[in-house]
């Protein structure tokens, strides 16, 4: 069994992952059948586009400081929301676990290496990397010394 190196999708459900990435080969089908322009569209849109780190960290702040608001205001125990969220957001540092992370995954909100992966593929289909056959990569490039261009065509 191959090790998965991405953390978040290690903690995902297979149905989900199925559905990832079914979706994405989907837009990839997409990208190929639509040319160019539609690659640019895609890569427009991988650019907006939140990851499950940026969505953690985005709720985790909101829901610290809705804690604190709400403890200084209505009731000093729910100071402990922004204790429960600073744990669960130091769960998730080291482990790639969140409490919410299999509802966001759902919702398909994917990990920022299924989101380069996909920026990659749509770059290939566009003809991006055409050139890079032509550098010979058997040689080391030596401290200082600038890597010699490819053409693209």
């Amino acid at each position: 069994m191959k090790t998965e190196k991405d953390r978040v999708r290690r903690h995902t459900a297979r149905s989900v992952l199925r559905r990832i990435d079914d979706g994405t080969a989907a837009r990839l089908l997409e990208c190929a059948e639509g040319g160019d322009e539609a690659a640019r569209r895609r890569l427009q849109e991988l650019d907006r586009e939140w990851d499950t780190d940026r969505t953690i960290e985005v709720e985790a702040a909101t829901t610290a400081l809705a804690g604190l608001a709400l403890g200084a205001l209505v009731d000093r125990r729910l100071f402990a929301v922004s204790g429960m969220v600073t744990a669960a957001l130091l769960l998730h540092g080291l482990t790639g676990w969140y409490p919410l992370l299999p509802a966001l995954r759902r919702l398909g909100v994917r990990s920022a290496l299924e989101i380069e992966r996909e920026r990659y593929a749509v770059k290939a289909l566009r003809g991006d990397f055409a050139g890079l056959e032509d550098i010979d990569t058997r040689r080391a490039i030596a401290p200082g010394e600038v890597a010699p261009k490819a053409e693209l065509h």
